[in-house]
């Protein structure tokens, strides 16, 4: 028996479903941060090319605060290395383990998220790089407009299961298999 735990991803035994209007992937356990602080999105985004993050996204996630998303695990020297550039500018957390992210994308994305939250999803008032923090049922999830027709929802590690049970029945209700 191993003295330390090991890290599994949660959805690995999860499939990607997809049909020709929809697909639903879980996406890799990569690295979630959390940033709070008095710092504009701009600074923070030349700080990210900085540390050498340039390849995350980043995403509004309430009032003077962000999160920092990707699909590769940070190395601790990393994360210290983004934590240092904006020391004294704002605080950053580790939520890589305590989160996971799902991707939802085709032409009936939105129709399915419909069927369990109540964001307006029109592209007008939903566009392109906007989050919100909304319930999909009764799951809280961060709901991220990726593209024209692909989102990704993050959630609690906790209800990550969950969540993509109730997204799968959705989406072959929706023609994926």
């Amino acid at each position: 028996m191993p003295d330390q735990l090991q890290h599994s991803p949660v959805l690995a035994g999860k499939d990607i479903l997809q049909g020709p209007d929809i697909r639903l992937e879980p996406l890799p356990e990569g690295h979630l941060l959390h940033v709070m602080g008095a710092i504009d999105a701009e600074s923070l985004a030349g700080h990210l090319a900085v540390a050498g993050l340039d390849a995350s996204t980043l995403r509004p996630a309430g009032y003077r605060q962000w999160f920092v998303a990707g699909d590769t695990a940070l190395a601790a020297s990393q994360i210290a290395a983004f934590s240092s550039a904006i020391l004294n500018k704002a605080y950053l957390s580790d939520q890589s383990h305590g989160r996971v992210r799902i991707g939802l994308s085709g032409s009936k994305a939105v129709e399915l998220l419909t069927k369990g939250t109540a964001v307006d999803l029109h592209p007008l008032a939903f566009p392109e790089g906007r989050s919100a923090v909304t319930l999909f049922g009764h799951i809280t999830v961060q709901l991220t407009r990726t593209g024209a027709e692909s989102f990704e929802l993050t959630v609690l590690r906790s209800f990550a299961e969950a969540l993509y049970e109730e997204l799968q029945e959705l989406a072959v209700s929706l023609g994926a298999a």
